[in-house]
């Protein structure tokens, strides 16, 4: 029961820092969206908001890394998959209204200079996802410089075009950096991934030295 509550509170502090950022978002606006307590927010989080925060970033950064393996999974070319990411983004914003869909990344802009905490937390989940990133398009057949270089081409291609679609309300900002980086990638051969091979494990360091994974 304690874990479904934590849970449930994670949740809705991922939620709603999606759409608010960090500073918007009080703990009786996270009681409230996930239905527990104050008093309980501060049994599971003696450390408050920004604990709070600070392990809702985490578990988003986690379920977040997952995203671009789905996608990819099924193409065998490098540019067609790059296109696909892009295309399936465009298709998810436009979904949800224009909704942020990046907890981690409105976080990280706002409290670059103000929480180190969270700032660490922030950066420790963008290393896990380019470490992630480069050993899953390594495993696909890339060079070790290329799979990196390519998982910090899209995660850094995403992350501006989210905020622009967002605030232009289009989708041709991730449209057009589909299209501007699928052709430097066409014809690059991925090999085929199966759900036999070995997976990719997402490592994401707490701010206080410890690994979670």
């Amino acid at each position: 029961m304690a874990r479904s509550t934590r849970e449930s509170i994670l949740t809705a502090a991922a939620e709603l820092m999606r759409h608010k950022g960090y500073g918007a978002v009080g703990v009786k606006d996270i009681a409230q969206a996930s239905g527990a307590p104050i008093g309980s927010l501060y049994h599971h989080f003696r450390g408050g908001k920004v604990q709070i925060a600070r392990e809702a970033l985490i578990n988003a950064g986690h379920a977040y890394a997952l995203l671009m393996p789905s996608i990819v999974d099924e193409y065998d070319d490098l540019g067609d998959a790059v296109d696909a990411v892009f295309t399936q983004a465009a298709e998810d914003m436009a979904g949800t209204g224009f909704a942020n869909m990046c907890p981690v990344a409105s976080v990280a802009a706002e409290v670059a200079d103000t929480v180190e905490e969270l700032r660490e937390t922030s950066a420790s989940v963008f290393q896990g996802w380019v470490d992630g990133g480069s050993a899953y398009f390594a495993s696909r057949g890339l060079a070790p410089l290329q799979a990196r270089d390519v998982t910090l081409a899209l995660i850094g291609a995403l992350e501006g075009a989210f905020v622009l679609a967002r605030t232009l309300r289009s989708t041709e900002p991730l449209l057009a950096a589909g299209r501007a980086l699928g052709p430097q990638y066409r014809g690059v051969a991925l090999t085929p991934w199966t759900h036999d091979s070995t997976p990719v494990t997402i490592a994401i360091s707490h701010p206080s030295g410890g690994v979670r994974s």
